[in-house]
């Protein structure tokens, strides 16, 4: 049986991480959308043009997404603060609700970001 709680530090450093790699996925689309702009510049074919656009819309979903799990991240952390400020005694060795539901929604935004990363790397080396 999967355990329901976790030490404060160990979600602290989780939320931390996914926060960091959070906001390396968003570095990574401005990387993505200057090399789309490129291959729109380079490419007028309708084919290429209706991928363009499918991924600028693509770009703009996931960085609301990624807006939005950071969000709720941040909120847990806030959470922890506020846990230890009540009560600050022994906080390496307590244990608090686990973040399941924040574990769940990075992992999940993980998996879809690299499944378009891998779309999009095709599609780029294709018309570039």
């Amino acid at each position: 049986m999967k355990s329901t709680t976790a030490p404060i530090y160990q979600q602290h450093e989780e939320n931390k991480t996914w926060i960091n790699s959070l906001q390396f996925y968003k570095e990574d689309l401005v990387i993505f959308e200057k090399r789309l702009e490129e291959i729109a510049g380079k490419n007028s074919n309708k084919e290429v043009l209706a991928f363009v656009e499918h991924f600028q819309n693509q770009f703009i979903i996931q960085r609301n997404n990624i807006d939005e799990i950071a969000h709720t991240v941040n909120e847990n952390e806030q959470a922890l603060i506020k846990e230890i400020n009540a009560n600050p005694v022994a906080v390496d060795h307590r244990k608090v609700e686990n973040h399941a539901t924040e574990k769940d929604l990075v992992l999940s935004f993980e998996k879809n970001f690299n499944d378009l990363r891998s779309e999009y790397n095709r599609f780029s080396a294709k018309w570039m």
